[in-house]
């Protein structure tokens, strides 16, 4: 394998259809994901990270712009890439005929492994994930979350040099959210690159080593977590339900992010008292804690990952 483990230069896809507007769903992104990374695409419903990974995956042919994994372009030599790949897709299900184990078996059969090796990795991928007393049931009879888990299970038994994974954790419960954040830090350990999708602000914060936060089809800011909330300007933040109105009034003592009705206000420890002075004065209540990743996204994009 030579080169990144994935590099995208100016990436573009938009979609055309008879008697609807143009959809530009990718606006040149560019990229990179090196080896033995997690790298997380950060951003609300419809900003374009499912048809990234569509297309780095080699699901879906770009407008323009370009893609490799390991060197090789995923347009241009689709089968080359594809060995080095492994995918959970954000609509992706078990097949329903199947049981947990013969879903995961199976796929392992089938990308060559022989027949010791898949039962093995099939029955250590069932018992990250929780399935052990699932593994049996048809996965017609499984749950939301326990077919995610199945999902997931399938992709990590496989240890590819590649993980896609697209809102790998949605709708699982916390127990197991935390499970496949674990194997995952495993998977990199053992020499594996996870590229994932997410809207979950802890998730990526927690997993990732950088992110990128995506608007639009386009990458507005990345970095790691710690880098992108150092940029927000302070390391505390007042929180005013009703302070939207009133954002003038703070603009001197440091960002200040409105959200509807609420207001933000980035600041340092030295000029909190002032802040909380001034909404006294003004007879507004406010909260106060540090500053996250919400706030990094919130100065980045100008809204709520949650907003539509």
């Amino acid at each position: 394998m030579n080169g990144e483990a994935l590099r995208s230069v100016d990436l573009r896809k938009t979609y055309e259809s008879r008697g609807a507007p143009r959809v530009e769903a990718l606006r040149g992104v560019s990229m990179e994901v090196h080896r033995g990374e997690r790298v997380a695409l950060l951003g609300r419903n419809g900003a374009g990270k499912t048809t990234f990974l569509k297309i780095a995956s080699t699901l879906l042919r770009p407008s323009s712009g370009s893609v490799e994994v390991f060197g090789v372009d995923v347009t241009r030599a689709p089968e080359k890439a594809r060995p080095y790949i492994a995918v959970v897709p954000q609509e992706g299900k078990p097949f329903f005929h199947l049981t947990p184990r013969e879903q995961v078996y199976t796929y392992l059969r089938a990308r060559g492994f022989a027949r010791e090796t898949a039962k093995s990795r099939t029955q250590d991928a069932l018992a990250r994930m929780g399935l052990d007393g699932f593994a049996d049931r048809l996965s017609i009879t499984l749950s939301g979350g326990q077919r995610q888990r199945t999902m997931v299970a399938t992709v990590i038994a496989t240890e590819a040099p590649l993980l896609f994974l697209d809102e790998p954790t949605i709708g699982m419960d916390p127990f197991a959210r935390r499970e496949v954040w674990s194997s995952l830090r495993d998977l990199t350990q053992k020499g594996s690159t996870i590229l994932l999708t997410t809207h979950y602000l802890d998730e990526a914060e927690v997993l990732s080593h950088r992110l990128y936060i995506v608007e639009s089809g386009v990458v507005l800011s990345s970095g790691t977590a710690e880098e992108l909330k150092r940029s927000v300007g302070g390391t505390l933040k007042v929180f005013i339900a009703e302070g939207a109105a009133q954002v003038e009034r703070f603009r001197s003592f440091g960002t200040c992010v409105t959200d509807g009705l609420s207001l933000t206000v980035i600041v340092n420890p030295a000029r909190l008292a002032e802040v909380m002075e001034v909404v006294e004065r003004s007879e507004m209540t406010a909260t106060v804690g540090p500053v996250t990743l919400e706030e990094a996204f919130l100065r980045a994009v100008g809204r709520s990952i949650n907003e539509d």
